[in-house]
């Protein structure tokens, strides 16, 4: 009887990992580091399964494609799996993870996501969202000024979410500086996405096989004296004007009051925090808002469509304004449509806290779980033609939402670790593509057919079009821009 319950005991233990590619000696699965993509990864999925195990050198990696195990992940074991994973240039470039992005879930991270979600990205800091108006209206006015000409749409999108984060977080508009601040975000985010060996052999780390320490240290003082320079003139001005952005607190002055307030708040958890708006707040809102452009323009009848609807809410004699924003149905839908064809972060990235178990399979501690959200959101299973831009989808009332409770529909992430920012993100992304498509008709450059663009993206911790968008605008409005 002993013997049975010791039997039982052991089985009971012993749980198989998720299936997936035999590895090699020691390197486990490394040779199939170009394949760790978004599509690579769905493309495994459909061979070994929508919980897939891979071991990289040392480490232990799981890949979740659908969205039961996603729930599973995201909210019944959100305790479990609410850290990220670090490699060794995030450690170092977030200050051992004294941001909130990469931050262990605890206390500190606790207490720096209610200051966002409270204070810097709330709906009440009217400052913040004043800002997004008067940018957006500005990059409208200046793509007046090239009526019939060809522009670079991404480029014109980075000047303005650049500008908003740059006077909501730290009280002035960005023109001294700029191209500095445009160098410091290029740098980090190569670095953030290139690969080390030495992320799955640590023992590894001190040879820095790659040459990549040199550019750490080079990167991080960069971003210390960037940020450094700014804090000291709100530590010896209190508040910092500007035009663009009424007197009062800004977002760094929200920081510095909890670092005098909160002795656990540090200069750090500061420097990372303003690192993760500088990242967070531009390169993703601006990259989906040119997807929606050129999959509106490569549609032309949902882009006839969505301009109607802004003729008759709005007129052609005045400018869209916040009021309006609720009647604009199928640009939202539109909208959604781009999301879930092309979410922001496509490969969501979640660390086990401890051992966990996920659609029966084991999954060890401090394995690192990467959740495709871009395969989810394209699962036959879930969604008709799930490669074709069809806003109407959207249209049905009980189509899935964003927010986070439809796990076949989680571009910002679901549970402790959702996007803090989703709402201004959304604001901001609604207002600017409301107003280039109701400012302007938009045509591509040199005759170019809307069957022929480029729809292909490049993979890292966003994903951008492979070409960026060019396109010629005119003006539509009656009324001045």
């Amino acid at each position: 009887m002993l013997l049975l319950v010791l039997l039982q005991s052991l089985l009971r233990k012993k749980k198989a990992y998720p299936p997936g590619p035999r590895g090699l000696p020691i390197i486990g699965n490394m040779l199939m580091m170009k394949q760790l993509t978004h599509k690579g990864l769905a493309k495994l999925a459909r061979q070994y399964g929508s919980v897939l195990h891979l071991r990289m050198g040392l480490l232990h990696m799981v890949a979740i494609s659908n969205a039961e195990a996603a729930r599973e992940v995201l909210q019944v074991q959100d305790n479990i799996f609410s850290n990220r994973p670090a490699t060794m240039a995030i450690t170092y470039l977030t200050y051992n993870g004294a941001d909130m992005s990469f931050a262990q879930y605890g206390p500190v991270w606790r207490q720096m996501r209610k200051l966002c979600v409270t204070k810097l990205f709330s709906r009440n800091r009217d400052a913040t969202w004043s800002t997004v108006r008067d940018e957006v209206r500005a990059v409208v006015r200046a793509l007046g000024l090239r009526n019939g000409d060809s522009v670079n749409v991404r480029d014109a999108l980075f000047d303005l979410t650049k500008n908003v984060v740059y006077c909501a977080a730290f009280g002035s508009r960005l023109e001294e500086g700029k191209d500095r601040f445009g160098r410091i975000l290029v740098e980090f985010s190569k670095l953030f996405g290139a690969f080390n060996v030495a992320d799955f052999f640590p023992f590894l780390a001190w040879v820095d096989p790659h040459g990549f320490n040199p550019r750490l240290t080079k990167a991080r003082a960069a971003l210390d004296g960037f940020i450094d320079n700014i804090i000291q003139e709100h530590v010896l001005n209190n508040t910092h004007n500007c035009a663009a952005c009424p007197q009062q607190y800004d977002i760094i002055d929200e920081m510095l009051a909890l670092h005098t307030d909160q002795v656990q708040f540090t200069k750090d958890n500061i420097r990372g925090l303003t690192m993760d708006l500088m990242f967070g707040g531009t390169e993703t809102v601006a990259l989906t808002i040119e997807w929606v452009m050129a999959e509106l323009m490569r549609n032309p009848l949902d882009l006839k469509r969505v301009q109607q609807e802004l003729a008759d809410v709005v007129g052609l004699h005045r400018h869209v304004e916040d009021s309006d924003m609720e009647h604009l149905t199928y640009l939202k839908c539109a909208i959604k449509e781009t999301l879930r064809l092309h979410p922001p972060i496509p490969l969501l990235l979640h660390e086990t806290a401890e051992e966990a178990t996920v659609a029966g399979y084991l999954i060890p501690k401090k394995s690192r779980v990467l959740i495709n959200a871009w395969a989810i959101s394209r699962d036959s299973e879930r969604w008709e033609d799930p490669d074709e831009f069809k806003p109407s989808r959207f249209l049905n009332p009980h189509a899935p939402d964003f927010k986070g409770a439809h796990f076949e529909f989680i571009p910002f992430g679901s549970g402790r670790r959702s996007c803090p920012g989703m709402q201004l993100g959304i604001f901001m992304l609604e207002l600017a593509v409301a107003h280039f498509l109701h400012s302007f008709t938009w045509e591509l450059p040199c005759g170019m057919k809307a069957a022929e663009m480029d729809m292909s993206d490049v993979f890292g911790l966003t994903v951008p079009r492979a070409s960026q968008l060019v396109a010629v605008p005119t003006t539509r409005l009656l009324c001045p821009l």
